[in-house]
């Protein structure tokens, strides 16, 4: 399973919330859901928060072994 947990430390991190984010890489609300819900969102828009953060990929997703 992959969470985004790393993403909302992030934020915290950059005095950012997830509005924020929305606006600042052009996404729907429903992108911010999904991944609050850790659900699937596109290459494109991890490759959008990575080059609007200035962060790799591990500081947005991580896997986590299911048990």
């Amino acid at each position: 399973m992959f969470s985004y947990s790393p993403l909302w430390k992030t934020l915290i991190d950059k005095n950012l919330n997830k509005k924020k984010l929305q606006n600042k890489i052009k996404c729907s609300s429903s992108t911010i859901t999904a991944m609050g819900k850790n659900e699937f969102v596109s290459m494109d828009i991890l490759n959008r928060i990575c080059e609007n953060l200035d962060c790799k990929i591990e500081n947005v997703i991580e896997y986590k072994k299911e048990l």
